[in-house]
């Protein structure tokens, strides 16, 4: 059985509508999918829940879709709270990043520029559309917000009172060691959110050769900060913000 066609509008959704589709979704239907006029559709908004509807030709080119049932409705609370605060990397890895945080279920996503953050342009226009993407193929609901870069203080500063911040912390406590030897490592990850059930979290991972001394050493200061490990090795940056959400969602989120 084919699977019907999810497309993300951001259109109010209601019974005998008429939504008109931009080109880039009108050419996805009528020539990479080749639907023909009456072909089922599923359309979200974010706020009306999911729509079957139809879809009908305005020329060659062009095409609506005409909702038709509501399928499933909004959740009052939009899902797990979380927070991704990542560092920016290069293009392909950022790329990642946001797909699979998007399929991880973030509820917001902002890019931090650390101090030895390499890439410090970032598209937010192009994450939005990678977002949006991920949201259609993995049924979500809604897409996440995903703010514009900012430093680490204002992203901190962005968050909502009382928010735990993951803060993934590969580093050792000894100077002269490579990545700061073993006195000091923060605790196993799934260990430590066993604690912060209930709680909004935020998700902190750093850029390629890590957070500063003075980064970290700041971190660990602050009070609603909760410093983990992701293992005996040293993750590259887009697998280190993949794995904590996956460990998260495993305890704290809505895989349970």
């Amino acid at each position: 059985m084919a699977t019907i066609p999810r497309l993300y509008v951001d259109a109010p959704l209601a019974e005998s509508g008429v939504i008109a589709l931009d080109d880039e979704q009108s050419n996805y239907l009528l020539r990479v999918l080749r639907l023909e006029e009456g072909a089922p559709v599923r359309l979200f908004n974010g706020r009306d829940g999911e729509w079957s509807a139809a879809v009908r030709k305005v020329s060659g080119k062009r095409a609506e879709v005409i909702p038709a049932a509501q399928t499933r409705k909004q959740p009052e609370h939009a899902g797990a709270d979380l927070t991704l605060l990542f560092a920016p990397v290069k293009k392909d890895q950022t790329d990642l990043i946001i797909e699979k945080a998007t399929e991880l279920g973030a509820a917001r996503m902002v890019p931090v520029l650390t101090e030895r953050t390499q890439t410090r342009t970032v598209r937010t226009d192009r994450f939005r559309k990678i977002a949006l993407e991920a949201a259609e193929q993995t049924e979500r609901l809604g897409l996440p917000e995903i703010a514009e870069a900012v430093s680490l203080d204002a992203a901190l500063d962005g968050l909502e009172p009382g928010t735990a911040v993951i803060f993934c912390d590969e580093a050792g406590d000894e100077a002269d060691a490579p990545w700061g030897g073993q006195t000091g490592r923060a605790g196993p990850m799934l260990e430590v959110v066993a604690g912060l059930k209930g709680r909004p979290a935020a998700i902190l991972t750093g850029p390629e050769g890590g957070f500063t001394p003075a980064e970290r050493a700041f971190l660990r200061g602050r009070a609603v900060t909760y410093p983990v490990s992701l293992g005996p090795r040293i993750l590259r940056a887009e697998t280190a913000a993949i794995s904590a959400m996956a460990l998260w969602q495993a305890v704290c989120g809505d895989w349970g």
